[in-house]
């Protein structure tokens, strides 16, 4: 089986494809949000695929489980947040932690210039097959990116991150990286979704000194892995940086 580093980014679509089929079992699937559908890649076979990592696993070793690959509630809500944005054309994204690329593609889909990072090799595999067979491929840029503790070396005007507040020990790292990579100008905002009972109360406490927060909390359904309609509870965190609200 290839290794997760045996494909480049810049492949041609067939050749993304054709490697990702070769990993998993996968098909495209309608996604929408904001009045958009997008056909994202999936992996049809998780359960099976989990179990599989599972038994190959030995003893005593952690599992290197496919989170990614999960479009979350949190990430819907925050996709269609990404997408109604009030910004101007042209106006630059970055989204962290983006698994499959979800907000990301919509926020592109609308307009603006996404920059979409994970640190998964295989993450980024499938968000670029996204932003390709979607049309997007002008407009969404993917790159390898750990949040708590790479830098870019530029700004954006907003950033965003579905569910990447569940491990304290990013915290801190996450915090600097957000101050590090806004622009310092009027409208600059990060925009974090998680879902509403992981409180991840060492973040604010960190992020209070640096940024002005504010919590929206918003109701929203996804279909179970059975097929039943979930009803979720979803929190949409807002976070300007200090220096622009005193500007």
């Amino acid at each position: 089986m290839p290794t997760p580093e045996s494909i480049s980014l810049d492949a041609p679509l067939d050749e993304l494809l054709d490697y990702a089929g070769r990993r998993f079992a996968v098909a495209f699937e309608p996604v929408s949000a904001a009045g958009r559908t997008l056909e994202v890649l999936q992996i049809t076979n998780m359960a099976e695929y989990v179990e599989r990592i599972a038994e190959a696993a030995t003893q005593g070793q952690g599992l290197d489980l496919p989170f990614w690959a999960r479009i979350w509630p949190a990430s819907m809500v925050l996709a269609h947040m990404a997408a109604s944005l009030p910004l101007g054309p042209g106006a630059e994204l970055l989204e962290i932690g983006a698994g499959v690329g979800v907000c990301g593609l919509f926020a592109a889909a609308a307009g603006l210039h996404a920059t979409i990072t994970d640190i998964s090799h295989d993450a980024l595999v499938f968000t670029r097959i996204n932003a390709l067979h979607n049309g997007l491929g002008d407009r969404v840029r993917v790159l390898r990116a750990d949040f708590s503790a790479d830098r870019l070396g530029r700004r954006f005007d907003v950033i965003i991150g579905a569910e990447v507040l569940y491990i304290e020990r990013l915290h801190r790292g996450l915090v600097k990286f957000l101050g590090a990579h806004l622009r310092p100008r009027e409208g600059a905002q990060a925009l974090l979704a998680r879902n509403h009972e992981r409180r991840s109360m060492r973040f604010f406490k960190l992020a209070e000194e640096d940024f002005v927060m504010s919590n929206k909390t918003v109701g929203c359904k996804a279909t179970g892995e059975d097929g039943e309609i979930e009803r979720h509870l979803c929190d949409i965190v807002r976070l300007v940086p200090r220096k622009v609200v005193a500007a």
